[in-house]
């Protein structure tokens, strides 16, 4: 999700046999309807994009793709029943936690991420915004650090749970910065945006779907996004790194994942398919306008992401001693 000091991620196992899989040959595959496992609730980001590729890959494989919610535990219960599938037709769409983060966030895991699963494809990305309540006299984020400074640990910030990457992002700047504020927790970011707006919070790390028509009509202000580069959707609001806050590039993410085992064919034709989707003018345009960068990536790009995520992140989250199951 970030890179601190280091390389930007990119925009961020062991084959073992895998009962009536192993054996199952790219032209043969798929035998019965696809199975996605969107790892959060409906509407939420991993829903939306696997509902957007979901009839592209129905078109190319030739089975019905049928998208099925499984919540809990911060992804990791839908990433967990994949994980342990053995049909060979089943997938996880999925955010940065359950598929880079999870060892290191929680104690009790029921998977290994390494081992249980395969990497298909890095769907789409966003970066966080730094937002305000516009009444606030901050108008950068250098100015949010001053005054964080200023009032020495008086000041809160929302967060989406531990070891979101609204958690994630603002736990990297007061390092970086030495700064203190209190994170709040909601549960979702309607809750967390609504208070932010009312002045009962001060800042807030979000994905840019959460927080741009606030920030379009007023009701916040953008102070900064996490990007490497200035984001397309929003090209008004300046990088942390353009106002001197270098090493914060982090993005959340959404890829897609399947149990260790699944034959490496299946993999690339399935990887394939989904860049193909992503590519459809129509369906590149609605994730955009819902606040993503389309990205689509081969199943080795993105095990190299992930891989560089796990090293930057496991060893903050380790070094801060974040616990999600604490």
């Amino acid at each position: 999700m970030i890179s601190i000091g280091r390389r930007p991620l990119l925009a961020l196992p062991v084959l073992a046999a895998l009962p009536g899989a192993a054996s199952a040959q790219p032209q043969s595959w798929p035998q019965r309807p696809v199975r996605l496992v969107a790892v959060f609730s409906p509407g939420s980001t991993p829903d939306i994009t696997a509902r957007a590729v979901a009839p592209h890959l129905q078109a190319a494989l030739g089975q019905p793709v049928v998208v099925e919610n499984r919540t809990g535990a911060g992804g990791t219960v839908g990433t967990d029943i994949v994980a342990k599938s053995s049909d060979g037709h089943s997938f996880a769409v999925a955010t940065n936690g359950p598929i880079a983060l999870a060892r290191a966030l929680y104690r009790r895991l029921p998977y290994d991420q390494e081992r249980d699963l395969v990497h298909v494809s890095l769907l789409v990305r966003a970066p966080q915004i730094l937002v305000v309540n516009p009444t606030t006299e901050v108008r950068d984020a250098p100015g949010l650090v001053r005054l964080a400074r200023e009032r020495r640990g008086s000041m809160t910030y929302g967060s989406v749970g531990v070891g979101a990457g609204s958690h994630l992002s603002m736990e990297a700047l007061k390092i970086t910065q030495g700064i203190d504020l209190t994170n709040v927790i909601y549960r979702g970011f309607p809750e967390a945006v609504v208070d932010l707006v009312a002045g009962r919070t001060d800042a807030m790390f979000a994905i840019a779907a959460a927080v741009l028509p606030q920030v379009r009509d007023g009701r916040l202000r953008a102070l900064a996004v996490t990007s490497a580069e200035r984001f397309a959707q929003a090209p008004d609001i300046p990088t942390l790194a353009e106002q001197g806050l270098t090493g914060m590039e982090s993005y959340s993410w959404i890829g897609m994942v399947g149990p260790a085992g699944t034959p490496p064919d299946v993999v690339a034709r399935l990887a394939a398919a989904c860049r193909a989707g992503l590519a459809d003018p129509q369906t590149k345009r609605a994730l955009e306008t819902a606040g993503f960068e389309v990205v689509g990536s081969t199943p080795a790009e993105f095990r190299a992401a992930v891989t560089e995520e796990v090293r930057v992140w496991g060893g903050l989250i380790e070094r801060l001693g974040i616990k999600a199951d604490a």
